[in-house]
């Protein structure tokens, strides 16, 4: 028996039915404050979304600071990390996320072996 996701008390049904600006007043105030500046560019997005879907063409985005509301869910959106763009399907605990949480932007360093000229007694190396 699976357990029913909930969002401060509501299931995904009675998310799906508020508009944005209702779903702020569940958020934490930093992203309640975001969503309630940006809503527009907010329904602009999952509304260009909608009809991509309908299109059957990828989601491609460079903002990453949409935050993530309940009409997005099951989405797979590709979101930019400054190189490529990586696909992130959009689950129910991702809600008042921003989009840009779950692509990194910085890749894991991995060092070699020092060149020449990297510690003093490699200088007195001849280079040929």
């Amino acid at each position: 028996m699976a357990k029913e996701f909930l969002y401060r008390g509501k299931n995904l049904e009675e998310l799906n039915k508020l508009d944005v600006r209702e779903f702020a007043k569940f958020l934490p105030s930093r992203k309640k404050r975001s969503v309630l500046r940006q809503f527009d560019k907010i329904e602009a997005f999952v509304k260009r979304c909608k009809k991509k879907i309908e299109k059957k063409k990828k989601i491609r985005v460079h903002a990453r600071n949409i935050i993530i509301v309940p009409q997005l869910i099951g989405l797979t959106i590709f979101i930019h990390s400054g190189k490529e763009f990586q696909p992130v399907t959009i689950i129910p605990e991702m809600l008042g996320h921003y989009l840009g949480e779950f692509v990194l932007t910085r890749q894991k360093v991995e060092h070699s072996a020092p060149g020449i000229g990297a510690t003093r007694s490699s200088a007195a190396l001849s280079v040929k």
